[in-house]
């Protein structure tokens, strides 16, 4: 696909005002769709429709990243790898029906108790479709700095951003092979986690989770590759440019009471 200075995405004929609230209402108390998915929720799901979850809209251009994430490194980011995830997630579900009205965070939540014929394929699926979803919303080309809640709860734990950046990066730069870096609240605090392939904190242990996310780094090679080769933590250091704090600290608002 060519470089384009605006994004202008396939799946942009089917946004909604659903979509509109699930990726800018984050001050609607707890969530989209009667409750039932978090504000952390990463697309949506249209029950009874053949390939029912969708590929949320990019909320910014594929080069609106640039310098940190280069705009060919987008492209194939979102239109091969998050598509591929979504296909092949609704590709799992589609003889199973009663599968198919479930969140994502339900199935994921519920891995372990799946469908032994399917389960790995939405462990894997699943989890690269939630997981994108939510990179996706918490970078943007302004990022800005943690304020409020969010801001004294890193001092708490962490001492201050700083610090908070360097035990954050550093367990990006631990993960071996590919996997995920993240920040998540679990009973009222934040933690710092890791998992492997396109697991989920949602999945914990397959049995209880590890936290809520809020922030999610991705340490695949297809995340940086084309730009950076080998050099991972060259990467993750750019990388931080582009949090869009003002989303995480709106999902971390909406966590702390029940996790």
């Amino acid at each position: 696909m060519p470089k384009c200075a605006t994004h202008k995405p396939a799946m942009e004929k089917i946004i909604s005002r659903r979509h509109f609230l699930a990726l800018g209402g984050f001050a609607l108390a707890a969530g989209v769709l009667g409750g039932k998915r978090s504000l952390a929720s990463a697309g949506e799901n249209i029950p009874g429709k053949k390939g029912g979850f969708e590929m949320i809209p990019l909320p910014y251009g594929y080069e609106a990243l640039e310098p940190y994430i280069d705009t060919e490194t987008m492209h194939l980011h979102y239109d091969k790898h998050y598509a591929a995830y979504t296909k092949n997630l609704n590709g799992a579900l589609e003889k199973f029906p009663e599968l198919q009205a479930k969140t994502i965070e339900q199935l994921l939540g519920n891995i372990a108790v799946l469908p032994e014929p399917i389960r790995e394929t939405v462990r894997n699926n699943g989890g690269g479709y939630y997981n994108h979803g939510l990179f996706w919303r918490i970078m943007g080309p302004q990022g800005g700095s943690p304020e409020g809640a969010l801001a004294a709860a890193i001092l708490e734990t962490f001492g201050g951003v700083a610090e908070l950046k360097k035990a954050l990066l550093g367990a990006a730069a631990s993960v071996f092979g590919s996997g995920w870096a993240w920040l998540v609240v679990k009973n009222g605090k934040l933690e710092i986690t890791t998992t492997p392939n396109q697991d989920s904190p949602l999945m914990g242990d397959l049995a209880k989770k590890a936290g809520e996310p809020i922030l999610g780094i991705d340490v695949w090679e297809h995340a940086y590759y084309l730009k950076y080769k080998n050099e991972r933590a060259k990467y993750l250091d750019s990388w931080w440019n582009t949090v869009n704090w003002k989303t995480v600290g709106n999902l971390y608002r909406a966590f702390p009471s029940k996790t």
